[in-house]
């Protein structure tokens, strides 16, 4: 039991002895994975994903736009000129018709024997005038033995009745005239609206209700306004040509037609502030129509080699107007810009930006200045933009 005792404290001390060793070596192992750790530093964030488009260099066409409304080159309502009941219909509602084209027969008999009534008149007063003009010879002949009294009366008496030919002759004029109204065309070429009287009704001269209205469609115009601040602009442009002008339906999503600029108005609107146009479109295809509410855009000049970025890159704040850009690094740069215009989707740059640098036009909410980002080149083509290229 003594021998034993040396042999016990000696196992005792060595364990205690290897425990420290394997404590002081796990600490040590601890330290230096801290002060590894410690010089790599924090760990690297994550690539924001953003999609990016490049800064072009091209022409920029000007548009002004606005909102119109349509209107029939030529507007007639048509409206009888004699009195009488409708006989006959000869257009359909909505219809083509043609300058020329009846439209509405009224009942001619009334008229027709005025006619004939003013014809017999000339007639009979033909009858004397050939009378008065043989008593007249005979007078001539008759020399000294007819007195000059007789004579100089006969020869008024024919002038009186020549005279009355020649009234005669008017009023079978203005018969005929009366009668041609009975028969209502269309002063234009035009399409046909609504009808405003049937058949059988009486209708009369004095009346301001028509019997149709008639638009003419081709061509045909729109009225629209501008600023008056654009009106030096639009000045300046017609005299190197025509100003096209495009028109949309009022949502700007379908082209309806093309035209041209015809008249500038005569004054300024000073309630508004506008000036009011007219444009003229050939409207083959009947895309416009009369009362039409459309959208405008007038091409008033073309800016030669102007920044353009997308509009989605540029972006608000209290500063003013900024956009995101990407550095060789792939990091995120602000720069602030001005824009002069901003028309489907693109705007012209003025300062800022130049042309070959990426912008960034979509995920910029996830984006700080100098983050890291990986980009997606942005494209009008739906299946180019699903196309991503990872830098």
């Amino acid at each position: 039991m003594k021998k034993s005792r040396p042999i016990l404290w000696i196992v005792i001390i060595a364990a205690v002895a290897g425990g420290g060793y394997y404590g002081r070596q796990r600490f040590s192992a601890s330290e230096a994975g801290k002060a590894q750790t410690a010089q790599k530093g924090p760990p690297r964030a994550p690539a924001v994903p953003v999609s990016v488009a490049p800064v072009q260099k091209a022409d920029f066409p000007v548009y002004l736009t606005g909102l119109g409304t349509v209107q029939g080159f030529n507007t007639v309502q048509v409206r009888t000129r004699v009195d009488g009941q409708i006989d006959k219909v000869a257009f359909t509602e909505g219809q083509m018709v043609n300058q020329g084209d009846l439209l509405v027969e009224i009942d001619p008999r009334p008229f027709q024997a005025a006619l004939d009534q003013a014809k017999a008149k000339k007639a009979q007063d033909e009858a004397n005038l050939a009378n008065a003009n043989l008593d007249l010879q005979r007078y001539t002949k008759l020399g000294e033995f007819a007195t000059r009294q007789q004579t100089d009366t006969q020869r008024s008496t024919v002038a009186q009745l020549t005279a009355q030919i020649a009234a005669d002759e008017a009023a079978i004029a203005n018969a005929q005239t009366q009668l041609d109204y009975t028969q209502v065309k269309s002063p234009i070429t035009g399409l046909a609206g609504l009808r405003q009287v049937d058949i059988g009704n009486i209708v009369n001269a004095s009346t301001q209700t028509g019997v149709v209205t008639i638009a003419q469609v081709e061509p045909i115009t729109v009225i629209f306004t501008a600023p008056e601040d654009q009106l030096p602009y639009i000045s300046e442009g017609q005299k190197s040509g025509e100003l096209k002008v495009i028109a949309f339906t009022t949502d700007g999503k379908k082209t309806l037609a093309e035209g041209k600029l015809a008249v500038i108005n005569n004054q300024v609107d000073t309630t508004s502030g506008t000036i009011r146009l007219k444009a003229v479109f050939a409207n083959k295809e009947h895309t416009l129509w009369p009362g039409q509410s459309v959208s405008t855009r007038l091409l008033v000049r073309t800016l030669k080699d102007a920044t353009i970025v997308p509009d989605d890159a540029v972006l608000h704040s209290t500063n003013g107007l900024y956009a995101y850009t990407v550095n060789q690094d792939n990091k995120a740069e602000v720069r602030k810009i001005k824009v002069n215009y901003s028309i489907d989707g693109r705007s012209v740059v003025d300062e800022g930006l130049s042309p070959g640098q990426q912008v960034i036009t979509g995920g910029q909410y996830k984006v700080q200045p100098g983050s890291l980002v990986s980009t997606a080149v942005a494209s009008s083509d739906p299946v180019q933009k699903s196309k991503v290229q990872q830098e």
